[in-house]
């Protein structure tokens, strides 16, 4: 309320600040971005690598980020059986780590589609468009919060940016970012037959 301006990253804490009396004239919206030197020129598919990875002749979902819990990876893993059942080739690669990550593995361990999902852990940033090229559909099942509703995310940015496919849950930090069936997939939140559903219509899509 003192300052003389105030910028904000996205429309969601835009309106949540005037709704709590700050002055919409002092407030400038400087959206999140992607550094196209660093993401706008995907590398093709390495074979070999798809061959260590075990994902030859997959159709890859994947997630590359940090393991928190409002990310709801679980749901992700929950939602993987109900994909198979409708896509046999379908496997899910995750990258990165976080605190639910020892969770999320024992989630996985015990799952019907337990041999379909893989975690690759941390690895270092130059070695991330290695990943991108080869993942099909990018996934973000945030789950519907405060922090969700009013900010939105660098990941689906930097997916787009690898021209990936992009699923999200239906929050408003993703609705700022997605047109849903323009510019990318929204599933209701915390829903993982929904989460199965939409990505088994992106890939049916892709025949």
């Amino acid at each position: 309320a003192r300052a003389d301006a105030v910028a904000v990253i996205c429309q969601g804490l835009q309106q949540d600040l005037v709704a709590r009396g700050t002055s919409p004239d002092k407030i400038v919206v400087s959206p999140n971005g992607v550094d196209l030197h660093l993401f706008g020129n995907p590398p093709a598919p390495d074979p070999e690598f798809r061959r260590t990875l075990g994902l030859e002749g997959a159709e890859v979902v994947g997630f590359i980020g940090s393991f928190y819990d409002y990310v709801r990876l679980d749901d992700l893993i929950a939602a993987m059986p109900a994909l198979v059942a409708r896509r046999p080739a379908a496997q899910l690669l995750l990258v990165g780590g976080g605190p639910m990550e020892e969770a999320l593995k024992a989630q996985a361990a015990a799952s019907p589609a337990a041999e379909r999902i893989r975690f690759v852990g941390r690895v270092p940033h130059q070695e991330v468009e290695r990943y991108y090229a080869l993942v099909d559909v990018l996934a973000y099942p945030r789950k519907k919060m405060r922090l969700t509703e009013l900010v939105t995310p660098l990941k689906p940015l930097e997916a787009m940016a690898q021209l990936k496919l992009v699923a999200a849950s239906d929050v408003g930090g993703h609705r700022e970012l997605i047109e849903d069936g323009v510019t990318g997939t929204l599933f209701h939140p915390g829903d993982p037959q929904a989460i199965a559903d939409a990505l088994a219509e992106l890939f049916d899509q892709q025949g």
